[in-house]
């Protein structure tokens, strides 16, 4: 039986740095105090992050790092992302890759206004490289639907890792 500041608080971080998707979420379709399965969880959280204005959503994309990016380099991602990036190799490039990953990140800000987005999990450096590649090229709506359903894929695995079990 979870609190709403309880859920909030082991929540609030599931979307990169938008603790108000878990607040909305709380007071929606979750009832307090019954056991929540995962799969609820992430319905709840992604049905909200759905229902959020454009504005609010470009929010939540903005709030995620450059991959291989200044923040990586300094050590100030969020727990999540460092492992995430960490996973895919993104720690270790060499300087030539660094310098593609830099000016592709450069580029795709300046096209989209918002940092480019792929659930990382399972992917190589070389794949994200050439997803980076090839979705520079997109117009700007099919890159913010495409970033919109990465941020959600992003939120089910950090909820399975969270959640091993099938409710909390």
């Amino acid at each position: 039986m979870m609190n709403r500041t309880d859920f909030v608080t082991r929540f609030g971080g599931v979307f990169e740095h938008s603790p108000f998707i878990a607040e909305r979420a709380y007071e929606g379709d979750l009832v307090p105090g019954e056991p929540l399965a995962a799969n609820a969880v992430h319905a709840a959280l992604v049905s909200v992050f759905r229902a959020a204005s454009a504005q609010e959503r470009l929010g939540v994309l903005r709030a995620h790092p450059d991959l291989a990016g200044k923040l990586a380099i300094a050590g100030g991602l969020t727990e999540d992302s460092a492992k995430e990036q960490a996973g895919a190799g993104l720690d270790r490039l060499s300087a030539a890759e660094h310098v593609r990953f830099t000016e592709l990140n450069t580029s795709y800000v300046e096209k989209f206004g918002f940092p480019f987005i792929i659930a990382v999990k399972g992917l190589t450096k070389d794949d994200i490289l050439h997803a980076f590649e090839l979705r520079i090229h997109n117009s700007r709506d099919d890159e913010f639907a495409t970033a919109c359903g990465q941020v959600e894929r992003i939120a089910l695995l950090r909820l399975q890792a969270m959640l091993p079990s099938a409710s909390i």
